[in-house]
């Protein structure tokens, strides 16, 4: 019926953009921030804006990364590079720094940065899989943390 191969007796979906269409909101939350980004960057530095494409920077730089990669390839192609050690951009040391993430990927970057403590929101049930990668808090919304 849906022309496969008759050997066929599962399928296996990718939720994210497959099943549902969150390219749409991805591209929009990643234009947001870059964009605010760049308009504040432009005016501290008195280069141009050039706002963020979603369709071409986010296809170039973005998509497929880890997101702190994916940041960082999108200012660097813009010739902004990321400072190792965000945390001190806000006036701390990683090891004074409480991570938030919602991946493995970030368990592992969180982990790379040397943070103080690491919240992982669980959305997609793989608690045992976030503990094991060394996450201390495992929730399932933030608000949980209230």
């Amino acid at each position: 019926m849906l022309g496969l191969p008759g050997g066929v007796t599962a399928c296996l979906f990718d939720m994210d953009g497959v099943v549902t269409r969150t390219a749409v909101v991805h591209d929009a939350a990643w234009k947001e921030m870059f964009d605010d980004f760049l308009r504040q960057w432009s005016a501290q530095t008195g280069k141009e804006f050039m706002p963020f494409d979603p369709v071409r920077d986010n296809d170039e730089y973005v998509d497929g990364k880890p997101r702190l990669e994916g940041t960082s390839s999108s200012l660097e192609s813009r010739g902004i590079p990321l400072p190792a050690g965000s945390s001190r951009m806000l006036g701390a040391e990683a090891r004074a720094a409480a991570v938030f993430e919602d991946a493995l990927a970030g368990v592992a970057a969180g982990h790379a940065g040397v943070f103080g403590f690491a919240v992982e929101v669980d959305r997609v049930g793989q608690e045992a899989e976030l503990r094991a990668h060394g996450t201390d808090v495992v929730v399932r919304d933030l608000a949980d943390l209230l």
